[in-house]
């Protein structure tokens, strides 16, 4: 990875994201089926906030990000897709009004919370909980604007907590930091943080 080649690449996507406000992304995993009802629930999101007038950034990809690109993209607002370079070939979902491919991961995860008013998080592998941690550090450290950072489906979510809660008691993490999570269990309650925390 030279820096030289990451540069030009954040500058490319700057110039093509940037344009774009009122945007929230979505993370989750790209291994579930669209029979899987969080599938059908991101997909209710996506609708939902693309007909209240926010685009949706995902990571381009199959399953969850699939789900809430499809609902943007039915929706009234702009569906974005931000896919990158695997060897074993990730291809971008049909449902984009906008895409961008990425050669380096730190770029992508750069460029997905760069112009997000809020992030949401449904249940993931690796991926997903690499972009959360990122994010909460980045938050943490005052290196990015404070912004919703909304987890779906607290049984899956709850050995996270449990494990942040026992690093807030041994003062690892502070008290503060904690709370930069907000934990939901309906489409509905995310909907309402969003309308509550962000100002079109």
């Amino acid at each position: 990875m030279s820096l030289v080649t990451v540069g030009a690449e954040l500058l490319a996507a700057k110039e093509r994201l940037s344009p774009y406000k009122n945007n929230i992304t979505v993370f989750g995993s790209a291994r579930i089926k669209s029979s899987d009802p969080l599938y059908q629930d991101a997909y209710a999101l996506g609708k939902a906030l693309s007909d209240g007038g926010y685009n949706i950034f995902t990571g381009g990809g199959p399953g969850i990000m699939s789900a809430a690109n499809k609902g943007a993209y039915e929706g009234k607002s702009k569906s974005i897709g931000l896919n990158i370079k695997l060897p074993q070939e990730q291809d971008s979902n049909p449902y984009l009004d906008e895409k961008f491919t990425f050669d380096y991961f730190f770029s992508r995860k750069v460029m997905l919370v760069k112009y997000s008013s809020a992030c949401i998080y449904f249940p993931g592998g690796y991926g997903t909980a690499d972009e959360l941690m990122e994010v909460l550090t980045l938050m943490q450290t005052n290196k990015m604007d404070q912004v919703p950072i909304i987890l779906y489906d607290s049984g899956f979510w709850e050995p996270l907590l449990l494990w942040i809660e026992q690093a807030v008691e041994k003062s690892y993490i502070n008290q503060k930091h904690f709370k930069l999570l907000t934990i939901v269990d309906s489409i509905e309650e995310i909907v309402n943080v969003v309308e509550k925390e962000i100002c079109l």
